[in-house]
């Protein structure tokens, strides 16, 4: 727990300098400290300060998968920008399952964000170990339900 109260602070605080920028000031850095300290407490107190509210053994994992989620992206923004060029009659949407092979619900949430950060597709609902979503062609839904995705996401999972 303890580790969780430092990260989240040292989070927040740095977050706050950056965005005020005031690093000198004699009041409001002492407020801001203040703010930051009352934040991590009100957090504990609810106790949502855990492995999943502040995921900091995700960092590693998450710098790795970063890398090949921006390729998807780019490799989709270039099938839809084909399907804008060849017009409206070149779409085939469609509304699609994946089974999720995630142990957590932080894994779970990974995975629906990831399919949704891809150009035309969009998910739309998620239950214990099954993922919808929306396709707006078959191509990027053959591209979801290849399953790569769901095995890299878990691969993230299991590495923290």
């Amino acid at each position: 727990m303890f580790k969780y109260v430092i990260s989240l602070s040292v989070t927040l605080f740095a977050i706050w300098l950056l965005f005020s920028g005031q690093w000198t000031h004699p009041i409001l850095v002492p407020l801001g400290a203040a703010s930051v300290a009352m934040t991590v407490y009100l957090a504990y107190r609810m106790r949502i300060l855990d492995r999943e509210g502040h995921p900091v053994h995700l960092l590693v994992p998450v710098i790795k998968y970063l890398p090949w989620l921006a390729k998807e992206v780019v490799k989709a923004n270039l099938v839809v920008a084909g399907h804008i060029i060849r017009g409206r009659n070149s779409l085939s949407p469609r509304l699609c399952r994946l089974d999720a092979t995630q142990k957590t619900d932080l894994g779970r949430v990974f995975l629906a964000n990831s399919i949704t950060l891809t150009p035309g597709t969009v998910t739309v609902y998620v239950r214990e170990q099954e993922v919808w979503f929306y396709a707006l062609t078959e191509e990027l839904e053959r591209g979801v339900l290849s399953g790569e995705m769901d095995r890299r996401v878990t691969r993230l999972e299991g590495e923290s």
